[in-house]
């Protein structure tokens, strides 16, 4: 059975790539969603992506995942991009 898993983008992140892109580079957010779908695919698990600029609207996602889902078991941040890869690969271990 494949693990369902909820990835929420927080806020400006719809303008990667275009937004100050020596600062943060110029992968754009569907790269960086496309990188996670296919490790997804590898640790067998499927994903969703949800993208806004609205905090409340975010706080809406994760209250309606948490009706059906267990709670946050960990966090990985300062990697950039690669944080989400990281994340991925340590709810895979952790879950199976």
């Amino acid at each position: 059975m494949s693990m369902h898993i909820l990835i929420l983008h927080g806020l400006n992140l719809n303008l990667l790539g275009q937004r100050e892109p020596e600062v943060y580079g110029r992968q754009t957010l569907a790269d960086i969603n496309e990188s996670i779908a296919q490790l997804a695919k590898e640790l067998f698990l499927t994903v969703d992506f949800f993208q806004s600029n609205h905090e409340g609207d975010l706080i809406d996602k994760v209250q309606a995942a948490a009706r059906a889902a267990g709670v946050a078991v960990g966090q990985i941040t300062g990697f950039g991009a690669m944080s989400y890869l990281l994340a991925l690969r340590g709810l895979a271990a952790r879950l199976s």
